[in-house]
């Protein structure tokens, strides 16, 4: 009895579910730190972030933002909470937030990247690392987040 075309199908599925579950979620890895005060309503904020473009990484680096503000709080120049007040809050709206961070995802309308702010990729293997000063209006975010009923007003 030949196993061998057992086997090589095994393989194929196995390989099909690990790359779908792989394509389907994601992954945050990045860095944040706040760069100072911006103007009224706005966190400025640097990030680094990976793509296997400089484009893609530039991409990423605006939802690694918000995600930033949102879910990890910010160190450095200024000490801020995560907006979301915690972690946890992702995984309890996670069709919000797969929604909200998807390919035309609303995240993009909180960050102001400034094409004349300097930034430098850098090539690691088979992606690239960029590290950008952007502002993210955390105003904003909080009031829709506030009405869409993610996170709660302050003062409750």
């Amino acid at each position: 009895m030949n196993t061998y075309p057992k086997l090589k199908k095994i393989f194929f599925v196995s390989a099909i579910v690990l790359l779908s579950l792989n394509l389907f979620s994601q992954e945050w890895h990045y860095e944040i730190t706040c760069a100072g005060t911006g103007v009224q309503g706005t966190y400025m904020v640097e990030v680094t972030s990976y793509g296997k473009t400089v484009d893609a990484a530039l991409a990423q680096m605006k939802k690694d933002a918000v995600h930033g503000v949102l879910f990890r709080g910010l160190t450095g120049k200024c000490t801020q909470k995560p907006l979301a007040g915690r972690a946890e809050v992702e995984n309890e709206h996670k069709d919000f937030f797969d929604k909200f961070f998807g390919k035309s995802g609303d995240y993009a309308k909180y960050v102001v990247d400034d094409p004349n702010v300097a930034m430098v990729p850098v090539k690691i293997g088979k992606q690239y690392k960029v590290t950008k000063v952007v502002s993210v209006k955390k105003d904003m975010l909080r009031r829709d987040l506030e009405k869409a009923g993610i996170i709660k007003a302050l003062g409750f």
